[in-house]
């Protein structure tokens, strides 16, 4: 380790005074304009992962779906997943140590990690269409270099196409082509096979319309439509040309505010999608005959994708092990049907995607979809090449078994990919020959209503059950347990922000003026016995 050069470049990335950031689900986000430092450093950080694990790492600039003006990053470990959770605690003390700490700070990880520094590293690099991006990501490139790091950087790509790149590469490319070109082909090519299989040969089923959120999913979509303009027709929104990155656009501000993107004109009952800025995540919506916007999100896509996955198994005639992951936000009327009506098995988890993503792995077949629409299926090895082997079959059980592994290799398995997830949703409907209407109506979710409360120190609330029951401050639960029952259907918990220093209350009832009122009763609970800091929550909404 060059430790002089380290001191010199990092002079250039110099730490905002007083500035304290901590790695999260997400990475770094804040505003672009404090990033710097940060950026040098995890490039650094990559480094030492590299030579770690022997494997290419990848990082990710981007914020997803923050305002335009944030920015942010994340690391990728080897087989495409989040990064291992004691590299965050590295990362977070990496990124705020002082200026004339770092040679220690990097010292002590590669000690306590027992980093072979004289092993190569390999870094790839994507980022998204931020105006800070480009800059930021030149950031990372000085600290990667300046440890003797190589790197290959993609330029512009999707987070989840970084994942999949970087899935590639370490598998040496047993998973797909680490190019633009491969991915677009790969999944192309598993979409075209799927909708030659449909039984139904009109095509008046086969376009949507798409928000793009003014994001990369733009960009990436227009370069992989001809591949596959045959079997899908897209309809472009909010492609970048003109509008901010995921203002008043986007599916967090369609899942959130309930509300059409703007700039937007849908008719009845058109199939519609938003990806966020990052495109890794996808909710579907439509508009009835009365102009009332009908929300399908991350839920009722994990029940079309694993209903699908269960009729296909059961026509192959192999008893594998599904599973649906959910955290505690997934609507009680998605588990009950799921459960009770599909007899597929439901676990729930930890909010982030990281704990869906390791829970999804204990399966044969396991699918995890937050209700924010982030999600994918994944399959294990074992259950591939089983699928395979029946795929060669000249029979109606080899006919499942070539659906399945074309849908295999239409999801991307290294993370939620709201470009992979909306060609499955689209073929599963072609297949199934389901409107959206259809699919919409599979279950009527709870009124439901999230709120959040502003307290003095997050970290008063503390949560076990997969956040579901609150076990600090002392008498919380069990006021929320005297409010829920209050209400039919109801159900109700909350939890401390990753983020910021707020308590996040979700609670659902049979009516949405119960949802309401239950929420706000939570909420004034929160305040009283959690610190609540401004002012007390409005019951009005």
């Amino acid at each position: 380790m060059d430790l002089e050069a380290v001191t010199k470049h990092s002079a250039f990335h110099a730490k905002p005074s007083g500035l304290t950031l901590q790695y999260g689900t997400a990475g770094f986000r804040t505003t672009a304009a404090h990033l710097d430092h940060i950026m040098f450093r995890m490039g650094l950080l990559a480094v030492l992962r590299s030579k770690h694990t022997r494997s290419t790492i990848g990082v990710m600039v981007t914020a997803s779906h923050n305002p335009e003006e944030d920015n942010g990053v994340k690391l990728i470990d080897p087989l495409g997943e989040m990064l291992a959770p004691s590299w965050e605690e590295h990362a977070t003390c990496l990124a705020n140590a002082e200026e004339q700490d770092i040679l220690r700070v990097l010292t002590d990880i590669s000690e306590k990690e027992s980093v072979d520094l004289q092993q190569d590293a390999f870094i790839v690099l994507g980022r998204d269409t931020r105006p800070s991006s480009e800059k930021l990501s030149q950031s990372v490139i000085d600290g990667v270099t300046v440890l003797g790091g190589q790197f290959h950087d993609y330029s512009l790509l999707t987070t989840p196409q970084l994942h999949y790149m970087v899935y590639c590469r370490n598998t040496g490319g047993q998973y797909g082509k680490a190019t633009i070109e491969g991915y677009c082909q790969k999944l192309s090519k598993a979409f075209m096979e799927l909708i030659k299989q449909a039984s139904c040969s009109g095509d008046e089923n086969r376009s949507v319309k798409v928000d793009c959120a003014n994001g990369i999913g733009a960009l990436k979509l227009k370069e992989m439509q001809r591949y596959f303009s045959q079997g899908l027709s897209l309809q472009l929104f909010n492609d970048g040309t003109r509008g901010k990155l995921n203002h008043l656009c986007g599916a967090d501000f369609v899942k959130t505010h309930q509300k059409l993107p703007q700039g937007m004109e849908i008719k009845s009952n058109e199939r519609c999608c938003s990806f966020d800025g990052d495109a890794d995540r996808i909710v579907y919506f439509y508009c009835d005959a009365g102009g009332h916007l009908h929300l399908i999100d991350g839920d009722k896509i994990a029940t079309l994708v694993s209903s699908f996955l269960k009729e296909l198994l059961l026509e192959v005639g192999e008893s594998l092990n599904i599973g649906v992951v959910q955290t505690a936000y997934a609507n009680g009327s998605s588990t009950r049907y799921l459960e009770e009506v599909m007899k597929v098995p439901v676990y729930c988890t930890k909010t982030g995607v990281k704990h869906l993503h390791h829970k999804a792995q204990e399966f044969d077949i396991g699918v995890y979809f937050e209700a924010n629409g982030h999600g994918t299926a994944l399959f294990s090895k074992a259950v591939e090449v089983k699928i395979k082997q029946l795929a060669e079959l000249e029979d109606e059980k080899g006919k499942a078994a070539k659906m399945l592994a074309n849908i295999i290799n239409l999801f991307n398995q290294a993370a939620g990919d709201a470009i992979s997830d909306m060609l499955v949703i689209e073929a599963i409907l072609v297949l199934k020959g389901l409107t959206v209407q259809q699919w919409d109506a599979l279950y009527t979710d709870l009124p439901n209503r999230q709120l959040k409360v502003k307290v003095a120190d997050r970290r008063v609330i503390s949560t076990t059950d997969a956040e579901r029951q609150a076990v600090t401050p002392p008498g919380l639960q069990e006021a929320i347990n005297d409010l829920v029952k209050k209400y039919k259907l109801a159900r109700a918990f909350v939890r401390p922000s990753g983020t910021e220093d707020v308590v996040r209350v979700y609670a659902e009832a049979d009516s949405q003026e119960n949802a309401d009122s239950l929420a706000y009763e939570v909420s004034l609970a929160v305040y009283q016995l959690a610190g609540g800091i401004g002012e007390r929550p409005q019951s009005s909404f």
